[in-house]
């Protein structure tokens, strides 16, 4: 870290999060990740993950708290993003640099789920940072010359979903709490890879906690607003799933990937 106030900075984000996660990233895990061959994967799967946080959280909305037009203007503003990830050999930063990508249309809250509005309200602005968050990551990988790549998905976020219940308003509550842990298990990465990466990287991982942190208890306002009672037994059970996916051995390097089987095989 760069100085006293940035360290005092990560320390009071982390606090809270620490506290929530039921544990810390190996350093098995962080070992595998600073190796210079897993930068490429690592930028990549970072990329994808934002634009998937992104599209996590607009079929929230669009599920679960808007009209059939609101839900369609939230399609119109994600398209440039999905036109890019599924462009093939069309690709081009362009169209994020061009203009500024953003929602043209207010949203109008269904009038059967009273929680609506917030939901809109957080959602839309962790969507709008996500999208940003994209672009940056994107930005970082043209300067280095790593084209952007549709690597498969890891483990982590279909297992996190194995533990969340079937039936209504369970589900919407849960997936807010699988939420809530992404978005913190991102934070504590950020904050334990940047001491070892470039100056570019390391200020820009620091510069992604605070938001990363308050997307965290975002979720998990959201999901005890709406479950109107106490959800400790939730989490607490979503918090076990996402300790030992984060503990386990795990064949695929991701940024939210298990022990790395290479480790293990080293002991």
């Amino acid at each position: 870290m760069d100085n006293d106030n940035t360290q005092q900075m990560v320390k009071e984000l982390l606090k809270p999060i620490n506290q929530f996660l039921q544990c810390e990233t190996p350093d098995s895990w962080i070992n595998e990740a600073i190796k210079p061959e897993n930068l490429i994967p690592l930028l990549v799967d970072h990329c994808n993950c934002e634009l998937k946080a992104s599209q996590t959280a607009m079929f929230m909305v669009r599920k679960y708290a808007v009209d059939k037009q609101s839900g369609e203007a939230l399609m119109a503003w994600a398209k440039p993003y999905e036109d890019f990830v599924y462009g093939g050999n069309n690709r081009s930063t362009a169209q994020f640099h061009s203009k500024k990508n953003g929602l043209l249309a207010p949203l109008t809250p269904r009038s059967d789920f009273s929680h609506g509005q917030e939901l809109i309200d957080k959602m839309v602005r962790l969507i709008k940072e996500e999208f940003h968050h994209f672009e940056q990551v994107l930005e970082i990988m043209d300067k280095r010359g790593i084209p952007y790549s549709n690597l498969h998905a890891g483990r982590y976020a279909k297992g996190l979903m194995k533990a969340v219940r079937t039936h209504e308003p369970a589900t919407l509550i849960d997936k807010l709490i699988v939420g809530a842990y992404i978005e913190a298990r991102s934070c504590e990465r950020f904050a334990k890879l940047a001491p070892y990466l470039d100056s570019e990287l390391r200020k820009f991982y620091i510069s992604l906690l605070r938001s990363e942190a308050r997307h965290y208890q975002d979720y998990l306002t959201l999901a005890e607003k709406i479950a109107g009672t106490n959800i400790a037994d939730r989490i607490r059970v979503i918090g076990n799933k996402e300790a030992e996916l984060i503990m386990t051995p795990d064949d695929t390097f991701r940024f939210h990937s298990g022990v790395p089987i290479t480790a293990i095989a080293c002991v």
